[in-house]
């Protein structure tokens, strides 16, 4: 009886588990997207952005002056020339100072704005989209606007003298100590309205009750925020900063508008050189081998944020 039980039941199991595969295949083949539909968006992509680049990218390896076709293979001509060319090196170190200055301190006052803002005052909706308005508006404009202010007979300095304070009045962008440092302000004026809304958003997913439990237990307000906040603020940290870092390397318009690199070439960055070079002194190859690397720098800079940012996220 049992050997007779044993042998009529096996063939449904074994029909059972034939079925079953063709299905679980099915489930898996509906859950992913034929990858030949992303095709017409790689090809559209390779032909508008990947192309170009490297064909753009190869005149770095020549003498071409971006007039004419008589052009000759330099090597890493050009890139040796960086080394030596002490308008580059000085052009990348202040490039990297007004990274930092713009990345450090517009997120610590974006950060500071959300936290205002976030609280429970009537006028909070209000305050988000004043603070927020500078970032709508182009960077030129307010370059241009900035560069008004800090005229010596202007806004800054007027307002300085009006409170009794004539003694604080500088010549902003003319006087190179401050000149990088007074091109940093206008952008973190512009875009920690802009970290601000990111930090914002972050702040709306921490759960209310974690800060309510945390004070019931005596913690105060700093320890809440660095011990509960702070870290699932971490996707929205990491986000301002690579936006902020990838911004900062790639800063023209406000240089160009309000000093053109100067005075001397104190607030020249890699961007208003590579433009000078181009389109100036007609060193096209040149230019464009400053533009490789300053791609390579944001590159590898974003790679960094980008793994840390999966890392956290992986964390989570």
């Amino acid at each position: 009886m049992a050997d007779t039980y044993e042998a009529t039941a096996a063939p449904p199991a074994t029909g059972t588990s034939t079925e079953a595969a063709p299905r679980a295949r099915a489930r898996r083949s509906r859950g992913r997207a034929p990858w030949w539909f992303m095709i017409p968006a790689l090809i559209l992509y390779a032909y508008v952005v990947l192309i170009p680049s490297v064909r753009g990218a190869g005149y770095a390896f020549t003498d071409w002056s971006g007039l004419g076709d008589a052009m000759s293979f330099v090597g890493l001509e050009n890139f040796r020339k960086i080394l030596d060319d002490s308008a580059a090196t000085d052009a990348l170190v202040q490039t990297v100072l007004i990274t930092l200055a713009i990345t450090i301190v517009q997120n610590l006052i974006g950060l500071l704005l959300a936290l205002g803002v976030h609280t429970q005052i009537k006028s909070r909706n209000f305050l988000r989209v004043l603070l927020f308005a500078p970032a709508v508006m182009t960077p030129v404009v307010t370059a241009y606007l900035w560069r008004y202010m800090y005229a010596p007979d202007g806004a800054i300095n007027g307002l300085f003298e009006a409170v009794g304070l004539g003694g604080l009045a500088q010549n902003w962008l003319g006087d190179p100590d401050i000149a990088l440092w007074s091109v940093a302000a206008i952008v973190i004026w512009q875009f920690a309205g802009y970290s601000m809304v990111i930090f914002l958003a972050g702040l709306q997913g921490v759960p209310r009750e974690l800060h309510e439990a945390a004070g019931v237990d005596g913690a105060g307000a700093f320890q809440r925020f660095w011990h509960i906040t702070r870290p699932m603020l971490a996707p929205a940290i990491t986000i301002n900063l690579m936006l902020s870092l990838i911004g900062g390397f790639k800063i023209f318009d406000q240089v160009y508008v309000t000093t053109g690199g100067g005075p001397g070439h104190s607030t020249e960055t890699l961007s208003t050189l590579i433009y000078k070079n181009a389109f100036q002194f007609d060193e096209y190859a040149y230019s464009t081998a400053i533009a490789v690397v300053l791609a390579v720098i944001v590159a590898a800079v974003s790679a960094v944020q980008y793994r840390g940012l999966q890392q956290q996220k992986g964390a989570a």
